[in-house]
């Protein structure tokens, strides 16, 4: 990413992270910044289809310490596949390492999504009221998995809205992008040749909604959620390796 749209693209978030930012504030400051973000990708992608060396294939790797480390991997997941990468989740140490496959300039936008998405978190959960009978850890994991989902969804919706918008004469961005994602599978793969899908999971906090809506907030949300008491099943988008 550009010196001046890394620039740019920071302000917005930092603006979005401040907790004395109105909802509707954020909700600006965030949509702004993802339009940027999916407005880069694509141009990106179309370029490297053009000129390959100035955008390799990659991988990196994230540390995710506890607590509610499964949550953040979770929610790491979700913004690496919304942005075309993929991830593998294993143990390390008291939570979890996250192996990040993509295209350079896709997995410099997930580090700057993720990294603000945290701070946006954080500040949401610590004022999330937890309802009478809800255990605490219960209600924040669920809120988590609610602001994940949410913010996957609002991610994915805005890639499309990009490659929709790619200006005329250029290359099919469909093909440019899928032969992108196969390219990704198959490094991948290379690295992990037995893989499983990490088995959903059952939340029974009731904060599901209230992580959804935070999410929206950010303009960073859209699906349709429902908080409810009983056992949630959350599915993640990343795979996992034992050890």
């Amino acid at each position: 990413m550009s010196d001046a749209m890394l620039s740019k693209v920071r302000k917005l978030l930092a603006k979005a992270e401040d907790p004395a930012c109105t909802p509707a504030e954020a909700e600006a400051f965030t949509a702004k910044a993802t339009e940027l973000i999916a407005r880069y990708g694509v141009d990106r992608a179309l370029l490297a289809a053009r000129d390959p060396g100035t955008d390799p294939v990659g991988d990196r790797i994230v540390d995710i310490p506890a607590p509610y480390a499964l949550d953040k991997a979770g929610l790491l997941a979700g913004v690496a596949d919304a942005l075309r990468c993929r991830s593998v989740r294993r143990r390390g140490g008291s939570g979890f390492v996250m192996h990040l496959f993509g295209f350079a300039s896709d997995l410099e936008r997930v580090e700057l999504l993720f990294t603000s998405l945290l701070v946006q978190a954080a500040h949401g959960i610590s004022v999330a009221p937890v309802p009478p009978g809800d255990h605490p850890a219960a209600f924040r994991r669920s809120w988590l998995a609610g602001f994940a989902a949410a913010v996957a969804g609002r991610l994915r919706r805005a890639e499309a809205a990009a490659a929709s918008t790619a200006p005329s004469g250029a290359p099919s961005v469909a093909l440019v992008l899928a032969d992108r994602s196969d390219r990704v599978d198959r490094r991948l793969a290379e690295a992990y040749p037995r893989l499983r899908t990490a088995a959903p999971r059952r939340l029974l906090g009731g904060g599901l909604e209230q992580g959804a809506a935070a999410g929206r907030r950010a303009d960073l949300g859209g699906t349709e959620l429902r908080s409810s008491r009983p056992a949630q099943s959350v599915g993640g988008a990343s795979t996992e390796v034992r050890g």
